[in-house]
């Protein structure tokens, strides 16, 4: 799915494994997701793959994974919660406070910045 607000809005793509996508799941995603809109490049592409451990001895069975490709860097990120709400919840969460770092390296770029010697 495609949030398509704006003509150079970010590219949201929702995809299950071993589980089912239903559209509330997904509009959920969408709605938590677009928080990251205003913060990205134009036309930049978020995958995000839902996922449930078939495994009884792992407590929290639902895995949401992100990847975020960016100009330069890609930014990953994988959460796991008891329910699939609250993983996506956390990703967001990750996924701001990596975006929010890499905007940041990008606005003050270092070695630019330096000061030449004798100057």
């Amino acid at each position: 799915m495609t949030i398509t607000t704006k003509e150079d809005a970010m590219r949201l793509q929702v995809k299950g494994r071993n589980i089912e996508v239903t559209p509330s799941v997904r509009e959920y995603a969408e709605s938590k997701l677009a928080k990251l809109d205003k913060q990205l490049p134009a036309e930049t592409l978020v995958e995000v793959e839902l996922s449930s451990e078939k495994n009884p001895s792992i407590q929290e069975q639902e895995v949401a994974e992100a990847t975020v490709s960016l100009k330069g860097a890609t930014l990953r990120a994988t959460e796991s919660a008891l329910d699939v709400r609250a993983a996506i919840d956390q990703l967001v969460d990750n996924l701001e406070r990596q975006v929010t770092r890499y905007r940041e390296k990008r606005r003050h770029e270092p070695r630019r910045r330096t000061a030449h010697h004798g100057i």
